[in-house]
C-alpha cells in the first residue's frame, strides 16, 4: 500500500495562499527549495487539484530553461516533467507532461491508487487534499510554516467530520524563520 503525503508552504495563520491566490510571501529559501526538491525525488506519483495544477504547469515545464535557474530548480523541473502525475478536475480538458486526467470521484480514485504497489504519493491543492483528509486517506502531513500572517485566503486544513490524531516525527528550521514539521497520522 502506498503512503499519501500532503505538504505545502503555509502562513503561520494556516493559509497556503493569501486572498487573491497570492503566494508571493511563500517563496522558499534555497535550503527549503532543496528540501522540496528532495521530497519530489522521493515521490512516485503526484496528485493535483485543478488550481495547483494550473500553477505548476504554467512554470515547471520550462523551469530549467529560464535564465538564472539554479541547479536545484533545473533538477526539480526535469523531475517534475518526468514523474507521473494525476490531475483531478471536471473542467480541464487536456493535460501533458506525463499526466493523467481524472474527472470522476477523487476519493474513489485516490483509494484505488493507495492500494496499488509503488512508492509514496504527494497530494497538492487544498480542495483535493481536503477531500482526502475527510476520507482518512492522508498518512503524513508536511507543514512548512512561514513567519507571516496573511489574514485569510486558502486554508491548508479543511473542516473535518472527526478528529485526526497525529504523531510528530520531525521538526526542522530553515532560513528566514520557516519551521517544518512532519506528522504521521496515528492509525
Amino acid at each position: 500500500m502506498r503512503k499519501l503525503i500532503y505538504g505545502m508552504n503555509l502562513s503561520l495563520d494556516g493559509y497556503i495562499a493569501a486572498p487573491g491566490d497570492d503566494i508571493d510571501w511563500s517563496v522558499p529559501s534555497d535550503e527549503l527549495f532543496q528540501f522540496w526538491s528532495d521530497q519530489l525525488r522521493a515521490t512516485d506519483l503526484t496528485l493535483y487539484g485543478r488550481k495547483l495544477w494550473r500553477t505548476m504547469s504554467s512554470y515547471w515545464p520550462t523551469g530549467d530553461q529560464r535564465p538564472g535557474a539554479t541547479p536545484a530548480e533545473i533538477e526539480f523541473a526535469r523531475r517534475w516533467r518526468e514523474m507521473g502525475k494525476v490531475v483531478f478536475s471536471s473542467t480541464i480538458e487536456e493535460v501533458d507532461w506525463n499526466t493523467r486526467l481524472v474527472s470522476g470521484d477523487a476519493v474513489t480514485e485516490i483509494t484505488r491508487l493507495k492500494a496499488e504497489d509503488g512508492g509514496p504519493m504527494d497530494i497538492g491543492g487544498a480542495t483535493l487534499a481536503g477531500a482526502a483528509m475527510r476520507a482518512g486517506l492522508i498518512d503524513e502531513y508536511l507543514i512548512a510554516a512561514h513567519p507571516v500572517l496573511v489574514g485569510g485566503g486558502t486554508p491548508f486544513f479543511s473542516a473535518l467530520d472527526s478528529r485526526v490524531h497525529l504523531n510528530l516525527v520531525e521538526t526542522r528550521t530553515f532560513p528566514g524563520g520557516v519551521v517544518l514539521t512532519r506528522y504521521e497520522t496515528r492509525r
